[in-house]
């Protein structure tokens, strides 16, 4: 009964003691944490025997995300984002519906036995980025701040702005012929989902904030719970705004936006505990995955499924974050490292059980395409995080 916890215990305690080495190595903690989860899981010795379901993963996949968006947005240099936004609207604005343009395209050549809607909800669940696959890429000084900004803040959001487009494939795949008004459920599943959710985001931090810095200045925060008013802002952005049918994603990020601004440059140490929290979770998350989700579908994996998944992570997401990027001042390498690096994640994973859970006839196989997908993704941007950011570095002085 207590194996699986001391199992867990122990490994979290070995590599939060070991993280600052690791982290100077080429591989990434999900790699790390995905190749423990298959190793110790059904797969490998059997010992981590972990009975979660889809809705108990996407609770917890939703509640990494909220404290990543929020700790990861507060962080965000808020000089380098005033002067350097058109990167990563272009990425959002251009850039996401070519990637889910061409992803649908890509399903339409490769997958025979998918609908036209089932398409489009693939494309749009993989459309999604996930920027702690590549955390060394965002945080890293070694990469230009206007880079690390634009895929922090395009990861950010992106996640968010994809829901309302889910929901709307989802809602005409399992609609009857006629039975929809398709132009009036697009515009009200997007005003609903992006303004509730930046409402929602910006309301409650605002308030928030002042609640917690009126009871400081009173000395009414302990040095006990002072750790908690952060992390539980931040949950309660993205659980009202996706109680009421919001967007939880871009709540949470833009709500961490407002909060960065306010508290300026004890933004960081504020957010600390909520990004180490968030950390903590990812990994459970990520070693669940490895665990539980790799073994029910990786008999499922196929030739074309990987083939996929390749042109998912290479060409699908490239070629449209190049072509957003053409009239810009950033140098070709810096171009192609914006449009490598759009790992897919937690986003991804959220979606594919939300997919689960309708009555849509290729739900199953959708799923196996983005645990593949996830999965290399994991592998592929894990590993080559260290090396391109150097390489990167390199040819940016050079540049010089």
């Amino acid at each position: 009964m207590y194996l699986p916890l001391a199992i867990l215990a122990s490994f979290a305690f070995l590599y939060s003691i070991l993280a600052g080495r690791l982290e100077k190595t080429p591989i990434s903690g999900p790699v790390v944490f995905i190749t423990f989860g298959l190793l110790l899981g059904p797969l490998g010795a059997g010992w981590l025997q972990l009975d979660v379901t889809g809705t108990e993963l996407r609770v917890l996949a939703d509640l990494v995300l909220a404290l990543v968006l929020f700790s990861d947005a507060a962080s965000v240099n808020k000089v380098v984002l005033k002067s350097g936004l058109s990167l990563p609207l272009r990425m959002l604005l251009i850039g996401l519906p070519g990637v889910i343009a061409v992803g649908f395209l890509a399903a339409w050549l490769m997958f025979d036995s998918l609908t036209l809607w089932e398409m489009a909800i693939l494309a749009t669940m993989l459309s999604a980025t996930d920027a702690a696959l590549g955390k060394t890429v965002v945080t890293s000084k070694a990469v230009p701040a206007n880079i690390r900004m634009a895929l922090n803040v395009e990861s950010g959001l992106n996640d968010g702005l994809c829901v309302p487009v889910l929901f709307l494939f989802i809602a005409l795949a399992t609609a009857d012929a006629g039975s929809h008004d398709t132009s009036a459920l697009a515009v009200q599943l997007v005003v609903t989902e992006i303004g509730i959710g930046l409402f929602v985001g910006l309301s409650i931090t605002a308030l928030g904030v002042w609640f917690i810095f009126h009871a400081w200045r009173r000395g009414w925060i302990t040095d006990l719970w002072g750790q908690l008013p952060v992390t539980m802002l931040a949950l309660t952005c993205f659980a009202v705004a996706q109680s009421l049918h919001g967007s939880g994603y871009i709540a949470a990020f833009v709500g961490g936006l407002l909060f960065g601004y306010i508290a300026r440059r004890r933004a960081h140490e504020l957010v600390l505990d909520t990004e180490g929290t968030g950390e903590t979770l990812g990994m459970l998350t990520w070693i669940l995955f490895g665990s539980v989700v790799i073994p029910e579908v990786i008999d499922h994996f196929t030739w074309q499924i990987f083939g996929y998944a390749v042109l998912s992570l290479t060409v699908i997401r490239m070629l449209p974050v190049l072509l957003s990027l053409v009239g810009t001042k950033e140098s070709c390498g810096k171009r192609l490292f914006l449009a490598w690096f759009g790992p897919r994640g937690l986003a991804s994973i959220v979606f594919a059980v939300i997919v689960l859970n309708q009555d849509i006839a290729g739900a199953e196989q959708l799923a196996v395409i983005v645990s593949c997908t996830v999965l290399l993704s994991a592998v592929i941007h894990g590993i080559t995080a260290v090396p391109f950011t150097l390489l990167l570095n390199r040819f940016d002085r050079k540049e010089r």
